[in-house]
């Protein structure tokens, strides 16, 4: 809750418009090298602000800054909303289902995070970018001119908030509990706002996600009373080994696709047991949950503010896409973590 507050307070400072549209000057007028930049800022923002931020926040800023660049939106609004449920492998902060982990994990730091799932996160990033760059092969080929950096409307505000953002993206990964620097961030900046005479709203708390989760987690507790991990033991299998981690992130991937990548998660986590067979869940329900709309919250939050700016996507074709490349993905980081020396010790 507290990260999402800083993130709706830093985007109405104007911190997400004006960092990209230096990126747009940066790219020197070539869509590949802005398209690029985009991915960098993406991921960035989904490992230390959490997945729901760039797919609400980022979304919007990207698709307009595509429109006046005369570039296709949806390559752009793609890359937001993949980068936003893969790269959310990055660290315990990006992903409610992370901070769960991290309780099984007992993991004091980012490092020991990173040293388990950093190199199977960077597979995550580059598989679904790999996919758009070829579907989008021709757009990105494309130039286009310049444009006028975008007029701030309080320069001291933007300043203040960034300082706040900036200073609190370290004390994310320092080995605090992640709530602290959080909740000390939010506070700093409403008090800011209000020092600035800006109003703050009511709806900038996520209360419908703390709500979904909630429920979700009394859901998942009856059906685990019903005696589903027996039966999900099964399929998921019980080693360490390559094929039963594809196995449990394979059905990490089914089960965030049919349900959703929370309650997916929490039903298999009983069945987990290993930092290994808990890393390789993650992938199935971080990286998995791009082919049907409500695999994540996030991808449903995102497909409003599509619809918001006029940007027409349906769904077949968004199935479609993530049918290729979820399972790519999926399969690719766990074959990744499998070979890693961590999970060989």
């Amino acid at each position: 809750m507290a990260v999402t507050v800083v993130a709706e307070l830093a985007a109405e400072a104007g911190v997400f418009t004006v960092v990209a549209g230096r990126l747009v000057r940066l790219a020197g007028g070539r869509a590949w090298v802005l398209w690029l930049l985009v991915v960098v800022f993406a991921v960035l923002s989904t490992a230390f602000l959490s997945l729901d931020t760039t797919a609400v926040l980022l979304t919007p800023v990207v698709v307009l800054l595509a429109r006046h660049a005369g570039l296709p939106p949806l390559l752009f609004a793609m890359t937001t909303v993949w980068l936003a449920n893969t790269a959310s492998l990055v660290l315990p902060v990006s992903n409610l289902t992370n901070l769960l982990a991290l309780h099984v994990l007992h993991f004091s730091d980012a490092g020991r995070w990173l040293a388990l799932l950093g190199p199977a996160a960077l597979v995550a990033v580059v598989v679904p970018c790999a996919v758009l760059a070829i579907l989008f092969r021709r757009d990105l080929r494309a130039r286009f001119a310049r444009m006028p950096p975008e007029p701030v409307e309080d320069r001291a505000l933007l300043i203040a908030a960034s300082v706040v953002v900036v200073a609190l993206l370290p004390l994310l990964v320092s080995g605090l509990p992640p709530w602290l620097p959080a909740c000390a961030a939010a506070v700093a900046l409403a008090a800011i706002f209000l020092l600035r005479g800006r109003r703050l709203r009511f709806g900038m708390l996520p209360w419908r996600l703390v709500l979904f989760a909630a429920a979700l987690f009394l859901v998942v507790g009856i059906l685990q009373s019903l005696g589903s991990t027996a039966a999900l033991a099964v399929v998921t299998g019980r080693g360490d080994d390559p094929l039963s981690l594809l196995r449990l992130a394979g059905s990490g991937l089914v089960g965030a696709n049919a349900a959703d990548n929370l309650p997916a998660y929490l039903a298999l986590e009983p069945v987990a047991g290993s930092p290994a067979r808990i890393a390789a869940l993650l992938i199935g329900v971080n990286a998995g949950p791009l082919i049907t709309p409500w695999a994540s919250l996030a991808t449903l939050l995102w497909h409003s503010r599509l619809t918001a700016l006029g940007v027409e996507l349906r769904w077949r074709r968004y199935v479609l896409l993530g049918a290729i490349a979820a399972p790519l993905t999926v399969a690719a980081a766990t074959a990744v973590l499998a070979l890693s020396p961590t999970v060989g010790r």
